[in-house]
């Protein structure tokens, strides 16, 4: 699918901000099976300063600093993204139990480093506790394959939990997420990863979007999506690497060509879509839209759109030359005889 991605930031502020640094990750990342075909961000005010560099995992992110007073701040990428169906690499060994790589990952003298080792540990945001063990057990049974377990504990998250936007923020600890069983996709994605984590199983944090259909008959909603978040877990190769096999907890399923990775890290804070450092500002109001639409559906709303405009134009073209016509066929009255200044009144 050739998707198109609309991310607004829209900040207000109140007083206004005199000075600041921003960094964002919002450029959809190129892999096997999604490949960046455009991407541009526009920053309102225009930054005083503007960089883009890759982080440790590879995500793009772009810097800019305002060294201007602002009262609002509007942060617009836009991406073109052609996507297919993930493929797990044929070196991941979807067998292999997952004792067997819970032991890989414990630490042992002269054993490989293996960089997939990073994303066992506890992060800001997925900590490693027992409630997140005993959750998990019930798909964790005995000589399991580890793609299997995770595939079951992301159903069985989708049948357990509900989704509430209102219910939480990112403040909002992994663990109160997991007792109250409702939150959002970023809450999903961190308890499950805190399951596989406490474990001792590595897990990742993907960030993205996804492409939602609106009811049978109902137009899509412009700016009605929201960014998305599911969990990416490791499948090692029977005696060596292997590859990063990814579940959606929210939806119950594997991500397909309808979504759209945007950044990975340990958690939320490592891809976080926008932070900042500013020096005043001490209140303020956010507003973020998305809209993820397929390219082709985008194109035909802007050929019909010109086509109205055209007929819209070529309307009122015809309805100023009726009324130049109209004033043209206007014809002064004859004057009655004994008012025609020509004739004898005698």
């Amino acid at each position: 699918m050739l998707l198109h991605v609309t991310h607004e930031t829209r900040y207000a502020y109140s007083p206004p901000v005199e000075t600041a640094q921003h960094l964002a990750h919002l450029k959809p990342l190129g892999t096997e099976s999604q490949r960046l075909v455009s991407h541009s961000i526009t920053v309102s005010p225009t930054p005083a300063q503007r960089s883009e560099s890759p982080d440790i995992y590879g995500n793009g992110r772009a810097f800019f600093a305002l060294d201007s007073t602002h009262d609002e701040l509007v942060v617009t990428a836009e991406s073109v993204v052609e996507t297919g169906p993930p493929v797990l690499s044929a070196a991941a060994s979807r067998e292999l139990p997952w004792e067997a790589v819970r032991d890989r990952f414990r630490y042992a003298k002269d054993v490989a480093f293996d960089p997939a080792a990073e994303f066992v540990f506890p992060s800001r945001y997925v900590p490693r506790r027992d409630e997140f063990a005993a959750y998990a057990r019930p798909s964790f049974t005995p000589g399991r394959a580890l793609f299997d377990a995770a595939m079951d504990l992301t159903l069985r998250m989708h049948a357990d939990f509900r989704y509430d936007s209102g219910s939480t923020d990112i403040s909002t600890p992994a663990v109160e997420a997991l007792e109250q069983r409702h939150g959002v996709c970023q809450d999903f994605a961190h308890i499950m990863i805190a399951c596989l984590r406490t474990l001792g199983l590595p897990a990742r944090y993907v960030s993205g979007y996804l492409l939602t259909q609106p009811p049978p008959g109902q137009p899509r909603l412009i700016g009605a999506d929201a960014s998305h978040a599911w969990v990416s877990v490791y499948i090692p190769g029977k005696d060596g690497p292997g590859d990063w096999a990814e579940f959606d907890p929210t939806n119950g399923r594997q991500p397909g060509e309808d979504y759209v990775a945007l950044a990975i890290g340990r958690d939320y804070a490592d891809v976080s879509p926008m932070r900042g450092v500013l020096h005043g500002g001490a209140r303020h109001t956010l507003d973020v839209r998305v809209t993820v639409q397929p390219l082709e559906e985008l194109r035909d709303e802007a050929a019909q759109a010109a086509r109205d405009q055209v007929q819209t134009q070529a309307q009122g073209q015809a309805q100023t030359q009726t009324q130049t016509q109209t004033q043209g066929q206007v014809q002064t009255q004859p004057q009655s005889p004994s008012q025609d200044p020509d004739k004898d009144p005698s």
